[in-house]
């Protein structure tokens, strides 16, 4: 009896795909002004963007003055100046402004910015927001409060503050307008290119190596010398 056996075929390996070129290389073939021209575009885009997508913001100041009184010297209301600017955004004085300006106390310490003077004992409110009378209103009600809070403390402090100018509402907003966003991203956008550039991968001569030309097989008419 005779007994049959059968092979099975085993399926031909896959034949190997080309391999990806790797990203190493990718950069080190890359011309070197490329990188600098995509930072400086996507740059100046971005900040573009920034500046359409941003809405406008207003800003509007009023001042104060520290005026001292028979019994203090022009020296102390300097130094008073200095005080109060760090007090006008505290809650002490924020707490009455907010009554003014229709806004919350933190809406009202987010917004108002206080600066003074190593010259001068004054004292400037500047209030930013999204609309400009609100603004205005911000500035005025936040120096409001803090004249009124000098006159708690004159007896000890012995000076006084009065309002030197009122916040006006302004007709232009104070952020940067897209144009200027886009140069300034477009300016970060080449810094970060040439950055980029510095740190890139040089090519070694490996890489220029694999790059040379390599020559076809010469024909028969060749080799045999035939024209």
């Amino acid at each position: 009896m005779t007994s049959m056996t059968s092979t099975t075929e085993c399926p031909a390996p896959p034949a190997p795909t080309p391999r990806k070129r790797p990203l190493l290389r990718r950069l080190k073939a890359l011309p070197p002004w490329s990188l600098i021209a995509v930072g400086t575009v996507t740059g100046g885009l971005a900040g573009g963007a920034y500046g359409v997508l941003t809405p406008p913001a207003y800003s509007a100041t009023s001042y104060v003055v520290v005026v001292p009184s028979a019994e203090s010297d022009p020296q102390s209301a300097l130094g008073f100046a200095q005080a109060y600017g760090r007090v006008a955004t505290q809650l002490a004085v924020l707490g009455d402004a907010q009554v003014w300006a229709g806004v919350p106390v933190k809406t009202l310490r987010d917004s108002v910015r206080s600066a003074t003077s190593p010259d001068a004992p004054m004292v400037s409110l500047t209030a930013t927001s999204a609309r400009a009378g609100l603004a205005t209103d911000m500035a005025n009600a936040v120096s409001r409060s803090l004249i009124e809070y000098a006159k708690d403390t004159k007896g000890a402090t012995h000076v006084e503050l009065l309002q030197l100018s009122r916040a006006v509402k302004p007709t232009e907003p104070s952020s940067a307008p897209p144009a200027l966003t886009g140069l300034v991203g477009a300016g970060a956008g080449v810094l970060l290119g040439g950055l980029a550039l510095l740190v890139r991968p040089r090519p070694t001569a490996a890489d220029a190596a694999r790059t040379v030309a390599v020559p076809g097989p010469a024909t028969a008419a060749d080799a045999q010398g035939q024209p």
